[in-house]
């Protein structure tokens, strides 16, 4: 059996005040009325793997309101042929802390265990959106596939600001910036690496594949100029820079400037220049292609949350979807305002229904 949450508790978290679901390991579709708080489970479900969840909150965005005590989420999670009991919680606006089998533990920890891809619908202006968020996709996958490099991006961006301040500051002083530079020439180094290494994962993923969904070419660019192979050349490239990045105010050489390419590959045209329902058939084909390579790579497919995408697609797209989904063997959870958005899954797919009630969410099976 696979990667899967087979219990799971939801407390004070968003529009939930108790909820306490059991689940067997199929698919699970979620249907009920806008705002009746689908999202907040795949949220939820979301937070099971390092970083900040699929809609990127605070803790302190996540607790319910009006009480604001802190919020809790507790499942067993089932991975690598074990049971876990996995907790991980925030009080009063603290950042989120876990507990995996009763010892703390650390976010990195839990990546080890719990492999988690989303598609959700702030992701359909992808390819024609700011490059910001096409690095920030690329890096959940990049995540996907080794769980440190979150700790890499964190540290670079922390070294990247501190030199970003002594250049608003117009410090010239070269002994300030060594340092810097070379925690930044070491992590971007790794950064880098991890993004290309993930980009051969998917093409290898879409190449191996017969689906239903359009392959994309997809390549590593950079805003401006080419990225240093070498920690040794991202060192010298950031000390050539200085004079530059003073006039600037801010680094313009790093792997923060690169930005992710995408084409229609049947088409060879650009993925920005696609229709809005091309676009989004790409976005699912890059899912299903990060979840079959990371099936191949540890054995399991991971959790994959789709919020809302069965509405963006036609009955036969939907239909394919979820016999990828089901041949695969990974537990996705799906919301849709109906359960005909649902119908081609049948009794593959566990179900529940969200309604909003008097003090809050409710869940039925």
């Amino acid at each position: 059996m696979g990667l899967a949450l087979t219990e799971l508790t939801v407390s004070h978290f968003r529009s939930h005040k108790l909820a306490r679901l059991s689940l067997d390991g199929r698919p699970v579709a979620i249907h009920g009325p806008n705002g009746a708080g689908k999202t907040n489970i795949l949220e939820a479900v979301s937070l099971f793997s390092p970083g900040r969840g699929m809609r990127r909150a605070s803790a302190a965005e996540m607790t319910r309101r009006p009480e604001g005590l802190g919020w809790k989420l507790s499942g067993l999670l089932r991975a690598q042929g074990q049971n876990f009991e996995v907790e991980t919680w925030s009080e009063g606006g603290a950042a989120r802390q876990v507990r995996i089998d009763g010892k703390a533990a650390s976010q990195i920890d839990l990546g080890k265990l719990a492999r988690i891809v989303w598609l959700i619908p702030s992701m359909d202006r992808l390819w024609i959106e700011g490059a910001e968020g096409r690095r920030r996709f690329l890096d959940r996958i990049a995540l996907s596939f080794d769980p440190s490099h979150a700790e890499s991006s964190l540290t670079y961006e922390k070294a990247m600001r501190e030199r970003n301040r002594l250049l608003k500051d117009q410090v010239r002083d070269a002994h300030w910036y060594t340092a810097l530079e070379g925690h930044m020439a070491e992590t971007g180094h790794r950064i880098n690496t991890a993004r290309l290494a993930s980009l051969d994962h998917l093409r290898a993923a879409q190449e191996q594949a017969e689906t239903a969904f359009p392959s994309a070419e997809l390549e590593l660019v950079q805003t401006e100029g080419t990225m240093p192979d070498t920690v040794d050349d991202l060192r010298e490239a950031l000390h050539e820079s200085r004079f530059r990045d003073l006039a600037a105010g801010r680094t313009l050489v790093g792997p923060h400037r690169s930005d992710l390419y995408g084409v229609f590959a049947a088409k060879g045209v650009p993925a920005k220049d696609c229709s809005t329902g091309e676009q989004k058939a790409l976005l699912v084909s890059l899912i299903l292609s990060n979840a079959r390579a990371l099936a191949g790579m540890v054995g399991a497919p991971p959790i994959v949350l789709l919020d809302e995408v069965a509405a963006h697609l036609d009955a036969a797209r939907r239909a394919a979807l979820y016999d990828e989904i089901c041949a695969l063997g990974a537990q996705a959870w799906m919301t849709g305002t109906g359960p005909e958005l649902f119908a081609e899954l049948g009794e593959r797919a566990q179900t529940l229904v969200v309604t909003d009630g008097e003090a809050g969410s409710v869940v039925r099976a």
